[in-house]
């Protein structure tokens, strides 16, 4: 059966469930004095926070320049037309906990970004600011609507996505010259994918890099895979689990035999570091994001490498995920109305200079898909998506991209931990599938809050 109906009269879950889902998380203490002193009449005259993790960086990085260059741009153009300022406040480790710890302290920020792999708490706990009343239907039409559902409640926006980062192989040009591979070689199917792993490393080069570290960001790159072969975590709108499917025991396996087989590295190289990795030669394919094709234009730009899209198992269809942050308002900051306005007009506006934020920040700040049809329009006639890889990510990868899962703290970990033992601790794929399936189903009969599936 479905989950249990949202239990506040506005359409939205309990807060007392995101608090003591926070304090579960973080090991904070979620008292019932974190609503004093919200949204008083006096609050309205302080600057709102804005916490966010772009700031100048001491070493002046031309990347992490233009993006703080453009978050300080955006508040300042916002400050000279309205009342109500807004603060940039620097939050270099805007993880899940520390977000969650403020907000359980009932010190969270007026904004703030978040990710669609962390929102569903908030939306459960009742603390995000309705977007909608600030937007017009043209502009949320505009958003591509796989990506914002899980931004949203029904047709009530809750977040706004500033950009969206689907994932691909990159590779090596010059490690797969060295093993006498050529283009020809690359790898459509997962069969492919291993063998060419092997042929690399049997040729000294690098390997195949997944990540090992137990997180958000693991569950994330793992999503795809799962997929190809019609596998789920949740189905029927989040009432049961599919996870002892055959997809995700197939993408459990795949992942193993990485490891299993010396292909995949137990610990990333180069301390993770994809474009030192392939400059060494300590790695030759990497599933990673197209944010990495700033990474190589600012640490090697004349390295040669490539991009395709992930191969698919027998029988598969491609997918990949769509990930990407958010900005969203604080429902119980001291002034939620202004917080969830600032909130669209950044990224929801549908005049020029609004449709121009949104592309810049995606070919200018960062190397993006943007959220919105207009502004990957713009973005598209400005030339952000005229190289090869970025082409490359805009004609056949980002076509093939489902929205990043909203899923709670305990599904993740279920997830999470079937992943790691399957990849680095021997365990089975198929016991693990099931051990996760019926740990997630437990926790199904008790959920209360928005559709997970």
């Amino acid at each position: 059966m479905p989950p249990p109906p949202l239990s506040s009269p506005g359409g939205h879950p309990s807060r007392r469930h995101f608090l003591g889902l926070s304090a579960a998380l973080t090991g904070a203490v979620a008292l019932p004095s974190v609503l004093s002193g919200c949204g008083d009449a006096s609050a309205s005259s302080r600057p709102l926070q804005f916490w966010n993790f772009y700031a100048p960086a001491p070493n002046e990085d031309p990347a992490t320049m233009a993006r703080a260059a453009w978050m300080q741009d955006t508040v300042d153009l916002w400050n000279a037309e309205n009342d109500q300022q807004i603060e940039l406040v620097y939050a270099p480790v805007l993880g899940s906990e520390k977000l969650a710890t403020a907000f359980s302290a009932g010190e969270g920020p007026d904004i703030f970004l978040i990710s669609p792999g962390d929102i569903a708490r908030y939306l459960n706990g009742d603390v995000l600011a309705e977007l909608t009343p600030h937007m017009t239907q043209e502009a949320v039409d505009d958003f591509f609507a796989d990506n914002l559902a899980t931004r949203m409640i029904g047709d009530r926006v809750y977040a706004l996505p500033m950009e969206i980062e689907p994932l691909a192989l990159f590779y090596s040009r010059p490690a797969f010259e060295q093993a006498g591979l050529s283009e020809g070689d690359l790898p459509a199917t997962w069969e492919d994918l291993l063998s060419v792993s092997d042929r690399l490393v049997a040729a000294g080069q690098g390997g195949l890099v997944f990540p090992t570290a137990q997180d958000y960001y693991q569950n994330f790159v793992w999503y795809p895979w799962m997929w190809q072969g019609g596998g789920e975590v949740v189905v029927d709108s989040g009432a049961r689990s599919a996870f002892d499917s055959a997809g995700a025991v197939d993408a459990l396996r795949l992942w193993k035999d990485g490891v299993d087989l010396g292909l995949t590295p137990r610990v990333p190289p180069a301390s993770n570091d994809i474009v030192i990795s392939f400059s060494e030669g300590y790695a030759s394919i990497w599933q990673s994001g197209i944010w990495s094709i700033q990474d190589f234009e600012r640490k090697a730009p004349d390295f040669d490498y490539g991009v395709i899209p992930l191969p698919v198992p027998d029988g598969g269809e491609s997918a990949t995920v769509l990930g990407g942050w958010a900005f969203a308002a604080n429902a119980l900051g001291s002034n939620p109305d202004e917080a969830a306005r600032f909130c669209a007009w950044a990224l929801g506006s549908m005049d020029d200079d609004g449709i121009a934020r949104v592309a810049n920040w995606c070919i200018d700040s960062k190397r993006d898909i943007s959220p919105r049809r207009s502004s990957l329009e713009y973005g598209s006639q400005a030339g952000g998506y005229d190289s090869e890889h970025m082409r490359m990510f805009r004609d056949e990868i980002f076509p093939t991209g489902r929205g990043e899962p909203r899923y709670p703290p305990v599904i993740y970990k279920a997830v999470s931990d079937a992943i790691q033992s399957c990849q680095l601790a021997g365990g089975d794929p198929e016991d693990q599938a099931a051990t996760a399936a019926q740990a997630i189903d437990a926790y199904l009969t008790t959920y209360e809050g928005v559709d997970l599936a």
